[in-house]
């Protein structure tokens, strides 16, 4: 489906009965990773993907999903990205499908670097931003610290706090 957006990328197996680590890319896991729910996938030869298992354990969602029982079939699931239809009621939400490979520019008009990445943490994203001047900056994905997000122009205006991209630069 052409409209899909990225709902969670597979990592590396947890245990012995098939679950793996997940690393969730909604703000609505408890909703999305409900037991019997399917999932699209890329590739999508990998798929599709219904859950049989879903719980947190120390703050990671792991998931196990119907034919893959054990942890040598979990592992041929490495990478692969569970897609779904993007949440109606998030007018505001970003997806990484929609920000990387964006420029990435100062309030100035100065470009800093490109969008590498979406990660999606409990208390707020980062955004993952490979910098101009090397290195790589992780950026709080926060109105008062990205003020504007243009995926028409291809830009991400930042604002960042003084430092805050020095500690990325190698």
């Amino acid at each position: 489906m052409a409209d899909d957006v990225l709902i969670a990328r597979i990592g590396k197996p947890h245990g012995l009965r098939g679950e793996v680590t997940v690393q969730v890319h909604t703000d609505r896991p408890d909703e999305r990773f409900q037991v019997g729910e399917s999932f699209v996938t890329d590739p999508a030869g990998a798929g599709p993907l219904v859950i049989r298992t879903s719980r947190a354990h120390n703050g990671i969602q792991l998931l196990s999903f119907d034919g893959h029982p054990d942890r040598t079939a979990a592992e041929a699931l490495r990478g692969v990205r569970l897609l779904g239809e993007p949440d109606e009621d998030e007018d505001d939400a970003w997806y990484a499908d929609d920000l990387v490979g964006l420029s990435v520019q100062d309030t100035s008009g100065m470009i800093v670097g490109t969008v590498a990445d979406l990660h999606s943490r409990p208390v707020q994203d980062l955004l993952e931003v490979t910098l101009v001047a090397g290195g790589t900056a992780y950026v709080p994905f926060v109105e008062e610290i990205v003020p504007e997000v243009d995926t028409e122009r291809g830009v991400v205006v930042i604002d960042p706090p003084e430092g805050l991209l020095e500690l990325g630069e190698q």
